[in-house]
């Protein structure tokens, strides 16, 4: 239905799908793939946080060794992944929808764990049959919270064009950017993510309903200029290496309230008007960082845990992991209102508002 203040119909999101690496490791089961006797890189692993996550490495040499992947080889293997995990989310989403591929008319997608141009949405539209006039976006450098970016894209795209099914798709193959060194540094970032992709149906409708999916209210940005360099790639001896500034907890829980509370102040809401909170699963320090500075409770972030524990950080396909479980517990209600946080390199935070 339309929105009663502006008479402006808000797309809703109405379907998601996800889809991971058959490979899964615990993190015990990693360290020992990479002989790994560093006991300050072990603590990272043995935090307890994330019981497995999946991953896409290669098989031990007969010497039992790991081998190195060269930056040609995790290159193939990202564009070899990202298509086959991609294209099963796609298939999945659209599976819980009224739509086939061909029907589609907008598709972006999120990615930072690889270059590639052409984009994926190319690989995309091609491998499940849409439409060569499909309209694409590639979103790329943006990180974890790329798959915000993303959603408003494709938000505003279903908003201008009732009636017109569009999708984000959000997909990382973080092991493709697997440099383990045997430093600290690295040994922080391998600890932490894993592969997967997740798809999602945006549509205006006036048809649907709050049982169909939430409407896309509103978004907002924020962006910590001071703090810029503390999440970023380095390209080093031909290959991408991510570096996690210890402070990033702290800079994302100094500055959440920002975009949460001037997205709440807009709407006319307090934060106990929110039923539903729906945040990245960066690490057990980020969601700890945004619970007390939100002043939200353990069970507001409880499909948060639960993704980090059973995938690891999936990058921009982490909020819509969250949203799936959400949906598969069945407890919203019409005219619940949820926030989604989902934060990364910048350090920017990006927020949305949903309404059921």
């Amino acid at each position: 239905m339309s929105d009663a203040a502006t008479g402006t119909l808000r797309p809703r999101l109405t379907a998601v799908g996800t889809a991971n690496p058959s490979p899964t490791y615990t993190q015990e089961e990693v360290l020992e793939l990479f002989h790994c006797d560093n006991p300050k890189i072990r603590r990272f692993f043995e935090s307890g946080h994330i019981r497995k996550r999946h991953l896409v490495l290669p098989a031990q040499g007969s010497d039992g060794i790991v081998p190195d992947e060269n930056g040609a080889e995790l290159l193939e293997k990202h564009i070899r992944i990202s298509r086959e995990i991609g294209s099963i989310a796609i298939r999945r989403c659209l599976a819980g929808s009224p739509y086939n591929a061909d029907q589609l008319d907008y598709i972006a997608a999120a990615s930072s764990t690889g270059f590639l141009c052409p984009g994926l949405t190319a690989y995309f539209i091609d491998d499940n049959g849409m439409r060569p006039n499909t309209h694409r976006t590639d979103i790329v450098g943006m990180g974890c919270n790329a798959g915000m970016n993303s959603l408003l894209t494709t938000a505003s795209f279903a908003a201008a064009n009732p009636g017109r099914p569009a999708m984000i798709v959000a997909c990382e193959v973080c092991s493709a950017a697997y440099v383990f060194d045997m430093t600290v540094r690295t040994g922080v970032v391998n600890s932490l993510f894993g592969d997967g992709a997740a798809a999602a149906l945006v549509v205006a409708d006036e048809r649907l309903g709050a049982a169909d999916g939430p409407q896309l209210m509103d978004f907002e940005s924020c962006i910590v200029h001071a703090a810029r360099d503390e999440m970023r790639f380095d390209f080093e001896e031909g290959k991408f290496s991510f570096f996690l500034g210890w402070e990033v907890p702290y800079l994302i829980g100094e500055n959440v309230r920002t975009p949460v509370f001037d997205l709440l102040d807009r709407w006319g809401l307090k934060k106990r008007d929110i039923s539903h909170w729906i945040v990245h699963s960066g690490g057990k320090k980020v969601i700890d960082a945004i619970k007390y500075n939100i002043g939200i409770t353990e069970y507001d972030v409880r499909h948060t845990h639960s993704i980090l524990r059973e995938y690891g950080n999936i990058s921009s396909a982490s909020f819509l992991f969250s949203f799936r479980e959400l949906m598969k517990e069945g407890v919203t209600e019409e005219g619940d209102w949820g926030v989604v946080i989902a934060m990364g390199p910048g350090v920017s935070i990006e927020t949305g508002l949903m309404r059921w």
